[in-house]
């Protein structure tokens, strides 16, 4: 694959020059991954920012919860940011005539490869670690931590003696409250998250009762009644209790932190594939556990067609603006994501098969970015035939000018 041109540099020159490309490639990588982490964490950081003055949440829970989200974010990111980074390494050799300096002394494009192969490859493995284990981790954690704060804000967050709204719906007092039991003395609650009917409770006594496993929280209230009456203006009557549970809506206080996250993003390959067997089993649907399977690897993917793809549009000739790299970028990973994005919703509803919509970007990409390397790679013929023909202009010159001398 390599070109016997080659031998023309010491192998110590040429490891210099693979060092020099990895360290070009280097910086641009760690820009673009902090820029577009950032760019996809603003929306995030705002709910985060709220929850800490509106929830008062401490800054050591508010860093568990980046953590979290933080793998989700990776797994799009690090593929974008290789691309940006080989292109920007690329277009700034090219820029300031390195490239064809370069190859005008012999060195093929090929031979410039190994720094890039070994940078890929590294992008790759992160990708595939992250999908495979990260994310999944990531969004288990996130969604039990939301939990444990929401079960926390619902008992610590309660105030004696002060109403609080926190639940959709509810209004929820109490005269006296013990935080370390969880309990509450004198409870009156407003519920009206039945638009049919309306109920005020009072009761002598509630207790929170947790099932972290089922991920809810209920105030359980002891000896009450319960006030009912129709809003359109119909009857009211009262209901006697020793017993009495509420449903604590525990989404609701955290909402808007993260988008709802389907079953399957939570979890690993093998769980994934004891998903699909057991619903092939049962003959039930399972359409989103086979595109997340395959998502997993699709991703990961991307990384080695970014980067075939952004070689040759990196080898601009010296004119080329620098900044060509950064728009460049932008519009191959959107049209990427775009492309993904539809078959993975394609494919989910059933369209299409979750193989054909989650890898066809791939693969276009794949084509497109062969197609552009090779024609990359010729260009490297033609200057040598150049320097062919200026070489037979000079000999045609000099035999011209002997031949007249003697003459």
């Amino acid at each position: 694959m390599f070109d016997s041109a080659s031998s023309c540099y010491p192998r110590s020159i040429v490891k210099i020059l693979h060092r020099y490309v990895f360290r070009e490639i280097l910086l641009p990588f760690a820009f673009g991954l902090g820029v577009f982490t950032f760019v996809l964490l603003v929306a995030r950081l705002l709910k985060l920012i709220e929850l800490v003055v509106s929830r008062g949440l401490p800054l050591a829970s508010i860093m568990r919860l980046f953590a979290y989200i933080m793998p989700a974010f990776l797994e799009v990111t690090v593929p974008m940011a290789m691309l940006l980074a080989i292109l920007i390494a690329f277009g700034r050799l090219s820029a300031d005539s390195e490239m064809v300096a370069l190859r005008s002394s012999g060195l093929s494009l090929y031979q410039l490869m190994p720094p890039v192969v070994i940078f890929v490859a590294l992008a790759t493995s992160a990708t595939a670690g992250i999908a495979l284990y990260a994310r999944p981790w990531g969004n288990r954690s996130l969604k039990t931590a939301l939990y444990d704060m929401a079960r926390t804000r619902a008992s610590a967050g309660l105030k004696p003696a002060v109403f609080n709204d926190d639940f959709p719906g509810l209004v929820i007092y109490a005269e006296g409250i013990d935080p370390t039991m969880d309990r509450l003395a004198h409870v009156l609650i407003a519920d009206e998250r039945d638009p049919q009917q309306h109920n005020t409770i009072f009761a002598r006594a509630g207790f929170m009762i947790s099932d972290r496993r089922a991920q809810t929280v209920t105030l359980r209230l002891l000896e009450g009644s319960i006030h009912t009456t129709d809003p359109r203006g119909g009857a009211e009557y009262q209901t006697d209790f020793q017993s009495y549970d509420v449903n604590l809506d525990l989404r609701q206080a955290f909402a808007g932190l993260r988008q709802r996250e389907r079953d399957p993003k939570e979890l690993t390959l093998g769980q994934l594939a004891r998903s699909i067997a057991a619903k092939q089993a049962a003959g039930r649907p399972y359409g989103p556990e086979l595109v997340e399977y395959h998502r997993k690897f699709s991703i990961p993917f991307a990384c080695i067609v970014f980067g075939l793809v952004a070689v040759p549009l990196g080898v601009q000739p010296a004119r080329a603006v620098r900044a060509r790299g950064f728009v460049v970028s932008l519009v191959v990973i959107f049209a990427y994501y775009i492309f993904l994005s539809a078959g993975q919703t394609l494919a989910e509803r059933g369209v299409m098969s979750a193989a054909f919509g989650l890898w066809l970007p791939n693969l276009v990409l794949a084509a497109l970015g062969s197609y552009l390397f090779a024609q990359a790679a010729r260009e490297r013929t033609a200057m040598r035939l150049e320097r062919v023909q200026v070489g037979l202009a000079a000999l045609r010159q000099k035999v011209v000018a002997r031949l007249g001398a003697e003459a």
